[in-house]
C-alpha cells in the first residue's frame, strides 16, 4: 500500500532555452533529475505550492508558474514513507542565475536544452524534453501513472 501525496513542481526556463533542476538520490528511485518543487500543504493550490517551494529551495520569489505543462503519477519513498504521488508540473521563465536556497547542499544546475536531451539520468517528469518541446497552444499532458521512472 502507498500513501496518495499531492505535490506540484515548477520548471524554470532562461531566455536562452536553459532548465533549472535539482539531481536527487531517492532511497527507492535512485539518482534523477527535477525541477524545484514538493508536496501541497493542505488548503493549498498547486499554484501557491509552486510559489512557495520555488522561494524555500531557491529564494526566488519573482517568478509564478504560466501554465501547466502536465501531470503525471510516480511511485517513490518519501521520508521513509512508499507513496504514489500525483504532480502538477508548470513551466515559467526568468533570468539564469544561481539560487540562494535555504538548503545549500542541494545540488543543481542550469541545462542547455542539448544537455537535457542527453542527460542519462533519469528526468521527472519522464519526457520532460520533450514535452518542453511540445508547442505550448496543445495544452498540458497528462501522463497518468508511469510505473518505473528509471532507465
Amino acid at each position: 500500500m502507498r500513501t496518495p501525496r499531492q505535490a506540484a513542481r515548477i520548471v524554470v526556463l532562461s531566455p536562452d532555452g536553459s532548465v533549472f533542476l535539482f539531481r536527487e538520490n531517492n532511497v527507492e528511485v535512485g539518482i534523477h533529475w527535477l525541477p524545484p518543487g514538493g508536496g501541497i500543504d493542505p488548503g493549498e493550490s498547486p499554484e501557491e505550492c509552486v510559489r512557495r517551494e520555488l522561494r524555500e529551495e531557491t529564494g526566488w520569489t519573482d517568478l509564478a508558474p504560466q501554465r501547466l505543462l502536465c501531470t503525471w503519477e510516480h511511485d517513490f519513498t518519501y521520508q521513509g514513507v512508499p507513496v504514489r504521488q500525483h504532480e502538477h508540473i508548470y513551466v515559467t521563465t526568468g533570468p539564469r542565475r544561481d539560487p540562494v536556497p535555504e538548503y545549500p547542499a542541494a545540488r543543481w544546475q542550469w541545462l542547455s536544452p542539448q544537455a537535457l536531451a542527453t542527460l542519462g539520468e533519469p528526468l521527472w517528469p519522464p519526457l520532460l524534453p520533450a514535452l518542453l518541446a511540445a508547442e505550448p497552444t496543445t495544452g498540458p499532458v497528462h501522463m497518468g501513472l508511469v510505473e518505473q521512472v528509471i532507465g
